[in-house]
């Protein structure tokens, strides 16, 4: 749409969903990550800024609006639901303003930004007061058909199917539910719809022919790709346009020189980002706004959720991931459990059954077995031995350890927070920490070995003669 031509944009998301036999509202239901009404969302924000976008809720409209507020739409509140022509009967006013109005569907989450670019500059170019999306899927079962009429792209009609003549029985081509209008004509027919129909509803397809009645030009654009069109009115078309939606991610990144073995296997959020060179293993999930660095190597089952990696990361198998960044070359896991807000550093490694909670790991520093580093900060070239942990909680109020450079945590250390050790310092295996160990020290703290010479001998021989 050129920029002269101020469009709206409304996205019917009223709807119970049914079928879905939820009690979540049906645009809330996820796919690719996020929820459907989400998806549509961005595309429209694409053409059109956020404060254009007018969003009609109606079945459980607080938890939509709540869970949409943050993308800068409008609401629209459709407080009975008595139809598609009602919904934009309610908008009458938030669209007054506009020269044009886009209609999308909240459950239609596969439509592409510029799918509605060409709809919308087609019908700028053909001046037509209504112009329909519509689609030609192999199975077109349940959908109303449109009638052409010569010349193209003028429609005749749109024709539920149950009301199809014996000689539109062919017809494949479907009506999308996605239309552009002319604000207007479309305000001025509005009025005009009845409910003189089976489903006893206000239908916004019943403006098209009240259109062509008023002498104005209702037109059609046939979508590229009929997936685009396609909603989800059962849990199984749910998961399908789910599984639709992540193979077309899939198939970007590999596009962008991603390797991806076994992409059936792998699942990969609308959102994520990865840059080429990088090999992703089969079963591993890629979350979120997870955004990943060239040449790294994610391995079998592991899950990164909302995290940033940067360049030539290897994530061996069965890590877990989520709200962290690992800077360039870090090596993690096996078994390795980034909890949110642990940073790791360059170089640095995590190894096997390390769980960091709100950690930061300097560039070198090494946890490599079954420790727990939790609100730490850990300083460049630091060894963290096995079985070590911060204690950092005391029941009520978290505390943090630091841990200075070039220091060395020995084996099934515990470290009592608020705690600090500092550079280069030492502390002895298996040390309980309570005070603060000056740098270049040695701490030891735990109790003296005692050796009790002939003492199991005597203990075998007492319990022989009793």
């Amino acid at each position: 749409m050129e920029s002269s031509e101020k469009l709206a944009v409304v996205i019917m998301a009223a709807g119970k969903g049914t079928r879905l036999k939820s009690q979540r509202p049906k645009v809330l239901h996820e796919i690719g990550g996020k929820p459907l009404l989400a998806h549509v969302i961005a595309a429209a924000s694409r053409i059109v800024p956020p404060g254009d976008i007018f969003i009609v809720i109606g079945h459980h409209a607080e938890r939509v609006r709540t869970a949409m507020e943050p993308t800068g739409v409008h609401f629209v509140e459709q407080a009975e639901q008595l139809g598609t022509g009602h919904a934009i009967q309610c908008c009458r006013q938030a669209i007054a303003g506009y020269k044009n109005v886009l209609v999308l569907s909240g459950d239609v989450p596969l439509i592409r930004p510029e799918t509605i670019d060409s709809l919308c500059r087609f019908h700028q170019s053909e001046q037509a007061a209504m112009t329909i999306l519509t689609a030609d899927p192999q199975d077109p079962t349940g959908y109303g058909r449109i009638v052409r009429k010569p010349p193209q792209p003028e429609v005749e009609a749109i024709v539920e199917q149950k009301a199809l003549t014996a000689g539109q029985q062919n017809i494949a081509e479907i009506n999308s539910g996605i239309y552009a209008f002319q604000t207007a004509p479309l305000l001025e027919q509005l009025g005009k719809l009845t409910a003189d129909n089976a489903n006893r509803e206000l239908i916004l397809t019943d403006v098209a022919g009240l259109l062509r009645t008023a002498g104005k030009r209702v037109v059609a654009l046939l979508a590229a790709d009929a997936a685009e069109v396609l909603g989800a009115n059962t849990i199984a078309e749910l998961v399908a346009l789910d599984a639709t939606l992540r193979a077309k991610a899939a198939s970007r990144l590999m596009a962008q020189g991603v390797t991806i073995f076994r992409p059936e296997s792998c699942v990969i959020d609308a959102d994520v980002e990865v840059a080429s060179d990088t090999v992703i293993e089969a079963f591993v999930q890629l979350l979120g706004r997870t955004k990943i660095g060239a040449g790294c190597r994610i391995r079998s089952y592991t899950v990164i959720e909302d995290c940033v990696l940067g360049d030539g990361v290897l994530v061996r198998q069965s890590c877990v991931l989520a709200g962290s960044a690992v800077s360039d070359g870090a090596r993690i896991g096996p078994f390795a459990h980034l909890r949110p807000g642990s940073e790791i550093g360059e170089d640095a490694h995590v190894g096997n059954f390390v769980e960091t909670k709100k950690a930061k790991l300097g560039k070198g520093a090494k946890a490599n077995h079954l420790t727990y580093l939790g609100d730490a900060e850990i300083g460049e070239r630091t060894n963290i031995g096995a079985g070590t942990i911060t204690c950092n909680y005391d029941g009520v109020h978290k505390h943090a350890t630091h841990i200075g450079k070039d220091a060395f945590v020995g084996s099934d250390s515990t470290l009592v927070a608020p705690v600090a050790v500092g550079d280069g310092a030492y502390i002895g295996a298996g040390s309980c920490i309570t005070k603060d160990v000056p740098a270049g020290s040695l701490a030891v703290g735990r109790s003296r070995q005692i050796v009790k010479e002939g003492w199991a001998a005597a203990q075998r021989a007492r319990r022989q003669k009793e």
